[in-house]
């Protein structure tokens, strides 16, 4: 019988688990920040056999997933600083937000590549 889907699906995702057991690990490394090994996954999931990469080029899509996370995260970023910081036209706020959020975005890339890839087999799967 499949799991309830409210129940373990975006725990699954978050965590990088197979989409279909939602027990194993898709990725290699739990270690985002580990650069050389960031993105390497499994060929199929270690608990249920489950294929990671189901055809050539499959995951050229998780581009859109990763802007569309990017910007969520940056529409977060400009209204939690609008409310606690404000904007003005009579200093650099704005600026400093800028430059901030481009900031934030570089650091947690590793974490946006791994969700989006996480997200897209979900999907599929």
């Amino acid at each position: 019988m499949p799991k309830p889907i409210t129940k373990y699906f975006i725990p699954a995702v978050v965590t990088n688990k197979c989409p279909r057991c939602r027990e194993g690990n898709i990725f290699k490394s739990q270690q985002a920040y580990k650069f050389k090994t960031n993105t390497d996954m499994h060929e199929h999931c270690p608990v249920c056999g489950q294929p990671t990469e189901i055809e050539v080029g499959f995951y050229y899509g998780t581009g859109y997933v990763s802007y569309a996370l990017t910007i969520a995260l940056t529409i977060t970023t400009l209204v939690a600083w609008w409310v606690l910081v404000g904007f003005s036209t009579e200093d650099n706020r704005f600026f400093w937000w800028m430059g901030l959020n481009a900031t934030f975005l570089v650091i947690i890339q590793p974490w946006i590549m791994r969700l989006s890839r996480s997200i897209w087999i979900s999907w599929f799967v």
